[in-house]
Parts: C-alpha cells; sequence; structure tokens
C-alpha cells in the first residue's frame, strides 16, 4: 500500500505529460528553430513555427486543466465550508483567494476553521497554509 499523503509527497506527477509529452514537443521546436536558422527556407520555417505552436497548444491544455481544477476545488470549498466555518469566518471566505482555497483543501474538517482564520488573519499563501496542516486530509483526484 502507499504511504498516505502528506505535504511531503502530495506533489504529482503526471507521466505521459511531465515526462514525454513536454519533453519531445520542447525538443522538437528547438531543433526545428536551430534548422530554420540553419538552413532558412519556407518549409525550415514553417515546421519551425508548427513545432512552436504544437508546444505551446501542449502548454496551453495544461493551464486549462489546472484552471478548471482551480475552480472546482474553489466551489468544493466553499460548500465544505459552509458546513464547518462559524459565521464570522463564513462571511470572510470570499476574501481567500484561488491559492489559499487549493493550500486549504488539504486541512481536515476539525482543522479547517483554525486554518481559515490564519489564512485571511495572515494572508498566508496556498504553499504556508500547506506546511502548517496537522491532520492532512489527502487529495487523489488531481490533475
Amino acid at each position: 500500500m502507499a504511504e498516505p499523503q502528506s505535504y511531503a509527497n502530495h506533489r504529482r506527477f503526471e507521466p505521459l505529460q511531465h515526462f514525454f509529452v513536454t519533453p519531445v514537443l520542447m525538443v522538437t521546436a528547438i531543433a526545428a528553430l536551430v534548422l530554420a536558422f540553419k538552413h532558412p527556407n519556407l518549409h525550415s520555417l514553417w515546421m519551425a513555427l508548427l513545432a512552436i505552436t504544437v508546444f505551446l497548444l501542449a502548454m496551453q491544455v495544461r493551464v486549462y486543466a489546472l484552471k478548471v481544477q482551480d475552480r472546482v476545488i474553489r466551489l468544493e470549498e466553499t460548500l465544505r465550508m459552509q458546513k464547518f466555518l462559524p459565521e464570522d469566518l463564513l462571511a470572510r471566505s470570499a476574501e481567500l483567494t484561488v491559492k489559499q482555497f487549493v493550500g486549504l483543501r488539504f486541512a481536515a474538517d476539525a482543522e479547517l476553521p483554525q486554518r481559515v482564520r490564519e489564512a485571511l488573519d495572515e494572508k498566508l499563501s496556498g504553499e504556508e497554509i500547506k506546511k502548517r496542516i496537522q491532520t492532512w486530509r489527502p487529495d487523489t483526484y488531481r490533475v
């Protein structure tokens, strides 16, 4: 069985994206640019433009997935906060940034009010929030 998720091991790599698609497209774009500079003609310039475009498209698709994930996290955490936060904190929860919501998703239900109060009062970053969490609530459905 895998070890329980914690701050130390919560980051996730998507092997196909991180170790194959991105490196291959990056190397292809660089190689196409080098070829276009060494042998400038319409074909080599077009291939360089195409390679750069495909690389940027892959990066944009990844960014879109992460933005959608952040929106879902914000929605899930807003619903969870309605259940576990006292009224004073619930009223202030609209002040939280997306990165703070992302950090708070790992806090256990019992710990959530304390972490929200700290995030708001001390203007903590998502990383600072995660480092303070005592009881980790795993999230294994990340993109």
